[in-house]
């Protein structure tokens, strides 16, 4: 990998770590799991970023995963009221910039877009379609978790949430060990002690609101 592939992987990895640390830190504060605000703008820049690094890795797991959730950080953003306040051109900007890049991409050479993400000789194809479920696994949470918070009208974490997150992740480290991918496998192994310490903060929660 080139450095600015490297960089650009680290920075999206810094991003959804931080998330983490903000969410785990004011869940611990609160002794309770929220979702803050900026778990869902860290999530949100992470997710552009990584969208190029999967793209520039050739890796059509991450793009498929990342081009999911990257709606849901947006709708999560709606629910809290921010996402109306970033400018029009901004966010149209935002919201148009994946598809557009795939579509152009695609189209201009679309048996090399297949050659390159579904036929690459450098990752056979059982390994894609075993890192494109851990990727649609662990993206799933965020539609799980969207579903949860329009039925509730309002952005939360829920139990089923960290453990759709603790599934996916373990597969994604799997496919990231068999990939030497060691953006992918620093980024979830962090986000594993997250998952399980809200899964604890949660429980905790729980026993006292029934208490």
């Amino acid at each position: 990998m080139s450095f600015i592939v490297i960089l650009i992987g680290l920075l999206a990895q810094v991003f959804f770590s931080a998330r983490i640390l903000i969410q785990w830190f004011l869940s611990e504060k609160k002794h309770e799991v929220i979702s803050p605000t900026l778990f869902w703008v860290f999530s949100l820049m992470g997710s552009y970023l990584m969208f190029y690094y999967g793209w520039l890795r050739n890796d059509f797991s991450i793009i498929v995963g990342q081009f999911i959730s990257f709606y849901i950080y947006i709708g999560n953003l709606s629910l809290k009221g921010v996402w109306k306040k970033v400018p029009l051109l901004f966010r149209v900007l935002i919201i148009l910039t994946p598809p557009i890049i795939l579509t152009i991409y695609s189209h201009n050479d679309g048996e090399s877009f297949v050659d390159v993400f579904l036929r690459n000789k450098d990752i056979p194809l059982w390994l894609v379609v075993f890192g494109t479920i851990g990727q649609i696994t662990f993206t799933f949470r965020f539609v799980y978790q969207w579903i949860y918070s329009v039925r509730k009208k309002v952005s939360s974490l829920p139990p089923t949430f960290w453990w759709i997150s603790l599934t996916g992740s373990a597969v994604i480290i799997a496919y990231a060990i068999m990939r030497q991918d060691p953006i992918l496998i620093l980024g979830q192994s962090f986000g594993c002690v997250s998952y399980i310490r809200n899964l604890m903060i949660g429980y905790n929660s729980s026993k006292k609101g029934n208490a």
